[in-house]
């Protein structure tokens, strides 16, 4: 397959993708859970990306993309003989990119990406998602921290 027909078929399913996730936001429970299951599957069955077309499709250079790949941002499914990239790893770093640039950040992007991705990982744990609504249920013991008497901060002021 051409490169030019493998980027046209991924730009393909993408779209379908993000029309889908648009349809999904407007609904709730079960339905807007189907949505995002056909989502998930169809990323799931979408071919592993070359290099050269993550970095067109996410606008950074083929040596960025490589080197996001290595710091472990983008999901590789295979590195030898060539890199290949995880659709929906590369799905869900492009959201973060378009996110990140439509706030203004055009540098750092790397350590950006990677943060959000870290705190995506931990809101979809289920004992923290549980430890959050027994937050805002207002369930719990309210606690002062005391640090132990050889690392209390100063509290002398400073000249």
């Amino acid at each position: 397959m051409t490169l030019m027909l493998e980027e046209s078929d991924l730009l393909a399913a993408l779209d379908r993708v993000e029309k889908i996730e648009t349809v999904a936001a407007t609904l709730d429970g079960d339905r807007r859970a189907t949505l995002r299951q056909v989502v998930e599957d169809t990323l799931a069955h979408t071919p592993p990306v070359r290099p050269r077309i993550a970095a067109s499709i996410l606008g950074l250079t083929e040596k960025t993309v490589r080197a996001w790949a290595a710091e472990g941002v983008l999901a590789s499914t295979t590195k030898q003989p060539r890199l290949l990239l995880d659709a929906a790893r590369l799905h869900q770093v492009l959201h973060l990119v378009r996110d990140l640039r439509a706030a203004g950040k055009q540098r750092g992007l790397l350590d950006e990406v990677y943060r959000r991705l870290a705190d995506s990982a931990l809101l979809d744990r289920e004992d923290l998602a549980e430890s959050l609504e027994q937050m805002r249920r207002g369930e719990g013991d309210d606690f002062e921290f005391r640090y132990p008497a050889s690392e209390a901060p100063s509290t002398r002021a400073s000249a």
